[in-house]
């Protein structure tokens, strides 16, 4: 649409009334065009330059509705006013079903025109209203394009921080088996084998994270398996031919598994120290569903609690434990019934909502 004078195409093979219509419509501030016929009206509107077209029924060659229905093809094509000296309340139904704007009936006399500038003008107005609304929802699909592929670079950049972190996290985990297999003394060893469960633990994460289509969330039976399988390589891995896996396969955050995975790196790594005195045993790590909770447990068949605590612990595994429970804010519970020890962890399938974020948001 121009900025200034809008420009009509009147097509009407009637010459006379064609120039009544320029005289009328010019002094309601438009310019007229005027063509003979469909097609002549057809190549006007292809040089353009047209803002809304006016056009007649019948007429030689093409008709109104065959030369609509041409009009409309045409990409971004103005609106369309139908005019016809007919009566027959038919065509207009056609024509408005076929796309135009709007209708109206003339007359010789040209007592139609005040009609016909209301109908330009509702037609243009149509027009600016619909190109706004196209436009609009050209910017919000664009909008959302940029935002997918924002997100798809966010996460390839995450899936590849993921990587390099697991990666490095690994390498930091080796060299501690490394040194714990050639330390000579006992606690030592313990020591650094303890240092690489909780390095592992947090690496698995991210290798999981990097392999895993949602970043969000962390298999918790898959990690698992992989933690206790870096276990078993482990310089202890020899004392932990029997540890087993029973677990769910329930999603959680990365930030809540590498809690889980540390709290059951410690108590592996103490029933591995103090259940079996003589030797190996079975060690067993359960993960189930509890309606809203999740269930850990970790059990073992040894000695329990009744034997003398060893003088060379220092307490540090309980108080990991006791600090990844609190992030969990889980409890953890020993079960007096068991013949051995069986810890257990219980905490929701839903992070809490942090206090700060809630202040905020009241």
């Amino acid at each position: 649409m121009t900025a200034t004078t809008p420009t009509v195409l009147y097509i009407d093979d009637d010459e006379a009334l064609a120039r009544l219509v320029e005289r009328g419509l010019t002094r309601f501030g438009l310019r007229v065009v005027h063509a003979a016929s469909g097609q002549q009206g057809l190549d006007r509107l292809a040089q353009g330059g047209i803002d809304v077209v006016a056009l007649d029924q019948y007429m030689p060659g093409l008709d109104g509705l065959e030369t609509l229905e041409r009009i409309l093809a045409i990409a971004d094509a103005p609106p369309v006013v139908f005019v016809t000296a007919s009566q027959d309340s038919a065509i207009a139904v056609t024509a408005l079903k076929a796309g135009a704007a709007d209708y109206l009936v003339k007359d010789t006399q040209g007592e139609f025109i005040p009609l016909l500038q209301v109908a330009v003008n509702g037609a243009l107005r149509q027009a600016q209203i619909q190109k706004a609304r196209d436009e609009a929802e050209a910017e919000v699909h664009a909008s959302r394009d940029r935002y997918a592929a924002l997100a798809a670079e966010r996460e390839l950049l995450l899936r590849e921080v993921n990587h390099r972190v697991g990666n490095s996290l690994q390498i930091i985990a080796s060299l501690l088996h490394l040194q714990a297999s050639t330390a000579s003394q006992d606690e030592v060893k313990a020591a650094l084998t303890n240092a690489m469960g909780r390095v592992a633990a947090v690496a698995q994460v991210h290798r999981r994270l990097y392999t895993s289509q949602d970043l969000k969330t962390v298999l918790l039976n898959q990690y698992l398996d992989a933690l206790l399988e870096d276990l078993r390589r482990s310089a202890e891995g020899n004392k932990m031919s029997r540890l087993t896996l029973k677990a769910e396969p329930i999603e959680i955050d990365p930030d809540r598994a590498v809690a889980i995975g540390i709290i059951v790196n410690e108590l592996v790594m103490n029933a591995v120290k103090y259940a079996y005195p003589d030797g190996a045993g079975p060690i067993h790590v359960e993960l189930s569903a509890q309606g809203k909770d999740i269930l850990l447990s970790i059990s073992d068949e040894g000695v329990g609690l009744a034997v003398k605590a060893d003088p060379r612990s220092t307490g540090m595994g309980q108080r990991i434990v006791s600090a990844m429970a609190q992030k969990l804010e889980a409890s953890v519970d020993r079960d007096p019934a068991h013949s051995g020890t069986r810890v257990l962890v219980r905490f929701s399938r839903i992070a809490a909502t942090p206090k700060s974020a809630n202040a905020a948001a009241g």
